[in-house]
């Protein structure tokens, strides 16, 4: 079957949006095939600074024929439904009609409309212009003559060329015929803008793909992302050093260039006075470059690596000489920065913040950095942190956000607040919990274990969380301004991967005057579900836990629903869920019918047949025994007692008839039913656990 080749050719397409036009093309492309009734076998997009381009194979010749029926007026109707109907079926006379009998509607006239599939090509013609002039660039511009009249084109940047060709693998393809705005479909294209900027004619993607070769293009983002990280190894081995790996510099500098040429450079050893991570940034943004280091000492090297888009007649030299010219210069004010910074003492800085607004409604930074304080102080004691030292740490946490060296580079918050603690002198813990309180900022983000640290950190992001709560500023759909969802997360995995016991509800009330505390514990169970889901976790067990009254300790929350998911992976665990469903079940329908709850302890002498008394002991040996281990925390222990209840429960819903003809029995059976229910509550609520 043919396939299709697409080229769209313009100026310069910025990095960041290319990766999703790449993939735009291909699904707006290959959605309106498959709607049109051409479905293909396979369909690839790629993209370089200066072209998208896109690879449909296995695409039908023509549209299958599609045969409809339509149905009519009734046989008799009125003449003004006839009429519309051979208008809308293209019918000359009701004769060309069929009719359909029905006994009981009446006979209806059935119209049998073929309309015969149209050529692929000729259906891809008129396709590719409405994509074309309706892609969703983010930002897209107008450009030359025609700019200034109505329905212009627009593109991300002005776009040159269209190549679009059809057809089979073994036979010459056709050009798909079409223009916008002016730009013919053809099939000539061109290759690197400097090395080679000729014309050439391609036929299909085979040919295409290598003629780019040979014009300097490697057309594959992922190739070229390749070429530069394998490159770049080697060179720096080849000099004794390691590449420092940037994925995300790595996509950036992949879509800057159409033909990788790594080289490297230096700068003076004097800016390794600089701290490692400043070097890195500056360079990193500045240039786009990426460093290296020693790998015996870990520590940076005074080498980068920058990627080239040209094969230089010089080697390179020029390319280098300009980028270390503009490295130095911008080393220069980074070591000026960070030396001016030195020079002011953290604390100094402190009444600045008294001018700064944290949020119209929750003060200044000042005010801020204070309830931290206050907060930090009494988590301290909590998760065995010095309380001086965490006092400290709270204080100083946020003031390297006022210094120099931050305010060029906002992604070193944190880590420069721990290099000018311990300049000052500031005991190790202080500035460790400077850095890491922002942490950890994502699921992959390292957990902070010093207790100082652990403190500040939870004193932050509760304060944080605590302070919309009050105010009403709540996550709503996908918009989280004050990222108070990855908030929630930290403080998750700090009491979790720490295995700190902390009753949230309390920890709410000292750090924030919230009208209802329960409703963000709810958003944090959310949040619960959503970390163990990602670990392969039952979302519906958090359910079942929180469900319960003042289940505010995560790390016991955890630990419950690791034991009850394990317990529910049994037989036992499976059949009880199943028949504590069926008491809550049956208990439902008669509490709707009698407009009443059936709580209550039974009495034990309505009880007339065995099976009632051994579930009721068993319901009383057991709900001591878990309640017993529950106490001790001991959950595995919990959900054993809970096993021994299994054959009690199974034994009277095979024996028992619960709605009994004599009313006190009946209410009686009901009661036991709700013991079931009662028992299981000492480990989790059954209701809210999905079958």
């Amino acid at each position: 079957m043919p396939d299709l080749l697409l080229e769209l050719f313009s100026e310069e397409i910025p990095a960041r949006m290319q990766a999703k036009a790449a993939d735009d093309l291909r699904k707006l492309v290959t959605d309106k095939l498959v709607a049109e009734g051409l479905v293909y076998e396979g369909a690839k997009a790629f993209v370089t600074p200066r072209r998208l381009a896109l690879t449909v194979h296995g695409i039908p010749a023509r549209q299958p024929d599609l045969k409809e029926e339509r149905k009519g007026p009734r046989v008799g109707g009125p003449d003004a439904a006839v009429q519309g109907f051979l208008k809308a079926t293209g019918l000359k006379s009701l004769d060309e009609a069929t009719i359909q009998r029905d006994p009981k509607k009446g006979d209806f006239y059935v119209a049998l409309m073929e309309k015969p599939g149209r050529a692929a090509i000729d259906v891809i013609a008129e396709i590719l212009p409405v994509i074309i002039r309706t892609f969703p660039w983010p930002k897209q511009m107008r450009w030359g003559e025609r700019s200034a009249k109505p329905g212009a084109l627009t593109w991300v940047r002005p776009l040159h060329s269209i190549v679009a060709t059809f057809g089979l693998e073994t036979e010459e393809t056709d050009v798909v015929k079409f223009d916008v705005a002016g730009i013919e479909a053809g099939q000539m294209t061109r290759g690197h803008r400097f090395m080679a900027p000729a014309e050439f004619s391609v036929r299909r993607f085979e040919d295409y793909e290598a003629k780019l070769e040979a014009a300097k293009v490697v057309l594959d983002p992922q190739r070229r992302r390749d070429i530069i990280l394998a490159e770049a190894k080697n060179l720096a081995f080849a000099q004794g050093f390691e590449l420092v790996e940037d994925q995300v510099l790595l996509d950036e500098v992949s879509g800057l260039v159409e033909w990788p040429v790594v080289l490297m450079g230096s700068f003076d050893e004097d800016f390794l006075s600089i701290p490692g991570e400043v070097i890195r940034a500056t360079i990193r943004n500045n240039q786009k470059c990426f460093v290296v280091r020693d790998p015996k000492t870990g520590k940076l090297a005074n080498k980068f690596i920058l990627t080239a888009n040209i094969e230089a007649s010089d080697g390179g030299k020029a390319i280098v000489a300009g980028n270390e010219r503009v490295i130095r210069a911008r080393l220069s004010d980074a070591k000026f920065f960070y030396e001016t910074d030195l020079k002011t003492k953290l604390e100094d800085r402190l009444p600045k913040f008294e001018q700064i607004v944290f949020h119209e409604k929750l003060g200044t930074q000042a005010e801020r950095i204070a309830r931290i304080e206050r907060l930090a102080a009494e988590l301290a004691p909590l998760v065995g942190a010095d309380v001086e030292k965490t006092k400290c740490a709270a204080r100083l946490a946020k003031v390297d956000l006022l210094t120099e060296v931050v305010g060029e580079f906002p992604e070193v918050q944190g880590l420069m607040g721990k290099y000018y603690a311990l300049a000052q002198g500031e005991d190790a813990s202080v500035a460790a919990a400077i850095e890491d309180h922002y942490k950890p900022q994502g699921p992959n983000d390292r957990v902070p274990t010093d207790p100082v640290s652990i403190a500040v950190a939870l004193a932050d992001k509760i304060d944080i969380l605590t302070g919309f709560w009050a105010i009403d500023e709540k996550p709503t759909g996908s918009k989280d301004p004050f990222a108070l969802r990855r908030a929630a997360l930290g403080v998750i995995r700090l009491l979790v991967d720490n295995g700190i016991r902390l009753r949230l509800l309390q920890a709410f009330a000292k750090a924030a005057k919230l009208n209802n505390g329960n409703d963000l514990l709810s958003f944090f169970a959310d949040r619960l579900k959503v970390q163990l889901r990602d670990q392969g976790a039952r979302h519906d067990l958090v359910d079942a836990v929180f469900a319960l009254e003042g289940q505010d300790d995560l790390l016991m929350v955890v630990r419950r629903v690791e034991a009850l998911g394990k317990f529910l992976d049994t037989d036992n665990g499976k059949n009880l869920l199943a028949g504590t469903k069926r008491a809550s079940n049956i208990l439902a329908i008669e509490e709707k019918k009698d407009k009443r709850k059936f709580d209550g302890a039974p009495d034990a002498a309505l009880y007339r047949l065995d099976e009632e008394k051994a579930l009721a002991t068993a319901i009383d040996q057991v709900k001591g025994e878990a309640e017993t281990a529950v106490a001790k925390e001991d959950f595995a222990a919990a959900m054993s007692a809970m096993a021994k209840l299994r054959p009690a429960v199974d034994a009277f819903f095979d024996k028992v008839k619960v709605n009994d003809d004599d009313a006190k029995v009946r209410e009686n059976r009901l009661k036991l039913l709700n013991e079931i229910r009662a028992a299981t509550r000492a480990v989790a609520d059954f209701s809210k656990i999905q079958d």
